[in-house]
């Protein structure tokens, strides 16, 4: 895939027009729960894995996402963008990338996520485990991190591949859904189709 899909022009163009909103790069996340609920939070957008379409999101591997994803490896984002009146819900495979993955390229990519992310971000990855009781009434920030050290065991890089990209565009009035599809001779392409919003 050289050229840069037509869902990704339409995403990047919308990036682009809504980056005056802080908000413009926070989408929500659903996974299937363990009781095969519905899980949903909001998540950073940490860019596009270079050469490629897979949408980066930086995670701790002590959420209860990485357990959901381990059971069910698909998920779905939900972005809005406010000014354009622009939906992206595009859903796919997530492939988790933590410490102990023995695939040296796929190490180089959490690394670099690891040093794009601000010293404050990976401070959090130093706390106590997310979503368990509190124990102190106050939170201990005595942790120290080398800011040229690399990623801490417990930051996780998730790569959701997209295979259906569904876009609302609310001021046009118009809807497309792109899916990915197999020729045949094996090879990935998008196929775009209008519908009804």
């Amino acid at each position: 895939m050289g050229t840069t899909t037509p869902w990704k022009q339409l995403l990047l163009r919308a990036l682009e027009s809504n980056s005056h909103l802080k908000h413009s790069s926070f989408f929500q996340f659903a996974t299937v729960g363990s009781d095969g609920r519905p899980s949903n939070r909001t998540v950073v957008f940490r860019g596009f894995a270079e050469n490629s379409d897979k949408i980066q999101i930086n995670t701790d591997s002590r959420t209860r996402k990485i357990e959901e994803l381990k059971q069910c490896p698909f998920a779905e984002i939900c972005w809005y963008f406010t000014d354009s009146w622009e939906q992206f819900r595009i859903n796919g495979k997530v492939d988790i990338i933590d410490g102990l993955n023995p695939d040296p390229a796929k190490h180089e990519i959490r690394e670099k996520s690891w040093y794009a992310s601000s010293l404050k971000s990976r401070m959090q990855y130093l706390g106590p485990n997310p979503g368990l009781p509190c124990l102190n009434e106050q939170p201990s920030h005595d942790f120290f991190l080398d800011p040229s050290s690399g990623p801490v065991a417990t930051f996780c890089l998730l790569l959701l591949d997209p295979e259906q990209v569904d876009y609302l565009n609310l001021k046009s009035n118009q809807r497309i859904m792109f899916t990915l599809m197999r020729n045949v001779n094996g090879e990935h392409y998008w196929n775009s189709e209008r519908t009804n919003p």
